[in-house]
Parts: structure tokens; sequence; C-alpha cells
């Protein structure tokens, strides 16, 4: 298995905007995850986007973003849009992407990262600490966390 930036796999973009849509979309269009994806091409910039590879087959993606909840912008930055395939959960691949961006944020000179969910109890078992909860659009109340870097 290899995780490695979608700039340099630009030939998965497609499926990881559709995961994303399908994942995190509810009322908004594809075309706003394709626009995440797409700013997410250059090396070295937030946001990235990290996609898990085994061989040829994609089997999950994670982002480093600049922000992605709008009414916490003074958390920076954040992990984003972790996603593994239904087919692949269960074997510690979410703990793989977590790490590699947490690698790369500390690469980048960040001292801490952040995110959010809907659920509990699961990011605290990678390190992550439960920091309180926070407001999503339009009315949903989600935890925010934070992993020192």
């Amino acid at each position: 298995m290899n995780i490695v930036a979608l700039h340099d796999a630009p030939q998965f973009a497609g499926q990881v905007t559709d995961w994303l849509w399908q994942e995190f979309g509810e009322s908004l269009p594809r075309d706003f995850f394709a626009s995440i994806i797409a700013h997410s091409q250059t090396p070295g910039q937030l946001p990235l986007t990290f996609v898990l590879l085994e061989g040829e087959r994609l089997l999950g993606t994670v982002g480093l973003w600049r922000c992605d909840l709008i009414s916490r912008q003074d958390l920076f930055p954040w992990l984003a849009a972790l996603y593994v395939d239904e087919s692949a959960r269960g074997k510690g691949l979410a703990g793989l992407l977590q790490q590699r961006v947490i690698d790369c944020a500390r690469e980048m000179g960040f001292s801490e990262l952040h995110l959010y969910s809907a659920c509990r109890d699961f990011y605290e078992r990678f390190g992550w600490q439960y920091i309180g909860d926070g407001l999503d659009y339009p009315n949903t109340t989600v935890h925010l966390y934070r992993f020192t870097l």
C-alpha cells in the first residue's frame, strides 16, 4: 500500500470527487467537490488531497485543508474528508491516512491540526483530543478535535 498526493496520481481525481460527493454531499452539487479536488493539485500548497493505493486500486482518501468548518475559521489547518472504500474498511487504513496528514502538517511547520466529525469515540483512538462542539451548516452540531503535532 502506498499513500501519495493526488497531484501525483491525477487519474483518481474523478473517483475521489464522487466519493466525497456521495459521502459528504447531502445537498451540495458534485461540482462543489470537483472544485475542491481541482484546487488541491498544487504541490506544497493547501488544500492537499492524498490517496491510498494498493497497486492501481484506490482504497481511500484524506485532505489537509485550510478550513473545513465555516463557523470555526479560527482553527487551522484541518484534516478533512477522510474516506475509506467500504470494501477496505476494518483494516486500519483510516489510521494510515490520518498519519499521512499529521506527518505532512508537521513537515509544513504547523503545531496543531483540527477536524470535525458527527461521530464520537473514533478519532480519540488515534490520539485526537475532543475540544468541544461546533456548528455545521445549516444547523448541525458536530464534534471538534485537535491533534498536537
